[in-house]
């Protein structure tokens, strides 16, 4: 077995997720990816829990990348991401627009030093519109699009972001298929491409109840938690259909004709399933059977930390263990690629910033320890 983007070399100058899951996931493919950083680090350094001096966002968000630290400010700092352009064969980066192009490293100036390079660029709006230059996180973007005001209708709340930075993941996901269909045609073209993602554009496309919207219909009423004998569960339909399977196969009634209003009905038929989970069926193994027998799909309401005893996470294997550069080893998720033939995984724990810096200068350029020395002065190591 082997890995399939095994000899590809990355560029990682991206920052927070949209870009860095998109190396994530090229590094599990096997793709070598370098992360640049600037010398405060990617802020990501600073989320979550502390182990072997690496946090636990940046942690899962770059494992396996090794990591330069390169000062920008310095002309001598471009000098050399020109040089290692010239290597690579993927660039990443999520800057606004206009940031790359004011360090001079705009995508004009990158394809002129090294014609088969593919470029992922990777912003809230995309480029060359009004909105072009606003700050842009996933919850920006949740907001704009719907996404919040959808989640406050459906909990009947004050809006709040939803809890998971979809706008940024979708995103990466769609930046990863620009990049492997821009790396497929470099086959029979020979010359690179400019991937440009906006979030608002992947979010949009991604949002499957977005018909709804644009032909200005009220969007059906989701999925439900119930309370019942089993604990809360998340069942799949609205509750027309729920309330169809329990009288059509569990021979469930509401007692009620024809002149009683919908409210009232609607109410009445809400008692009478509360009931029939919570009384007639007693116990968790026959509330299961009856979902079963009703062929509806369900799901325990778990808190996020018992996702590791999900029978299927540990089947799979899909939460790992890496090193926790601290001498032990950390959990994290694992690759989602299963492939008959070929191999995908995490390789490794994230770096320390700068930990590769002379490394990669020795393996990418083959520079020796002199020209090295030449450039210390916009190299930084934590």
């Amino acid at each position: 077995m082997s890995y399939p983007l095994a000899g590809l070399k990355v560029l990682d100058l991206s920052r927070v997720l949209a870009g860095p899951f998109a190396g994530r996931m090229l590094s599990d493919l096997g793709a070598d990816v370098v992360k640049l950083e600037p010398p405060e680090g990617d802020v990501t350094r600073l989320w979550g829990k502390e182990i072997g001096g690496i946090r636990g966002y940046y942690h899962q968000q770059n494992a396996g990348k090794r990591d330069m630290c390169v000062d920008l400010s310095k002309p001598k700092g471009t000098q050399l991401v020109e040089a290692l352009v010239k290597e690579a064969d993927i660039l990443i980066e999520n800057f606004r627009p206009d940031v790359m192009p004011r360090l001079g490293l705009g995508y004009e100036t990158l394809m002129a030093i090294n014609p088969r390079l593919i470029m992922l660029s990777i912003s809230g709006f995309g480029a060359n519109n009004d909105d072009s230059r606003r700050a842009a996180y996933a919850p920006i973007v949740h907001a704009e699009i719907g996404l919040v005001d959808r989640q406050a209708e459906i909990s009947n709340a004050f809006p709040a972001d939803i809890a998971l930075s979809v706008a940024d993941t979708n995103a990466s996901l769609h930046g990863l298929v620009g990049l492997l269909t821009a790396l497929y045609a470099r086959e029979s073209s020979g010359v690179g491409e400019h991937v440009e993602i906006a979030m608002v554009d992947a979010s949009i496309a991604t949002n499957d109840g977005m018909n709804y919207a644009l032909d200005k219909l009220r969007r059906p009423m989701p999925n439900e938690v119930y309370e019942t004998a089993a604990g809360r569960l998340m069942l799949a339909g609205d509750f027309r259909f729920i309330w169809h399977q329990l009288k059509t196969i569990c021979g469930l009634a509401d007692g009620l004709d024809e002149t009683v209003g919908l409210e009232e009905k609607i109410s009445t038929r809400r008692q009478v399933v509360n009931q029939f989970f919570n009384e007639t069926c007693g116990s968790r193994e026959a509330v299961i059977a009856a979902l079963d027998k009703m062929n509806l799909a369900w799901g325990d309401v778990r808190s996020a930390t018992d996702v590791t005893s999900i029978s299927s996470v540990v089947a799979r294997g899909t939460i790992t263990e890496v090193d926790d550069r601290a001498g032990g080893t950390r959990p994290i998720p694992q690759s989602p690629y299963r492939f008959q033939n070929l191999e995908s995984g995490v390789r490794g724990g994230a770096p320390h910033l700068g930990e590769h810096n002379e490394q990669i200068l020795e393996e990418w350029l083959g520079w020796s320890e002199l020209e090295i020395a030449e450039s210390r002065e916009v190299l930084i190591r934590a």
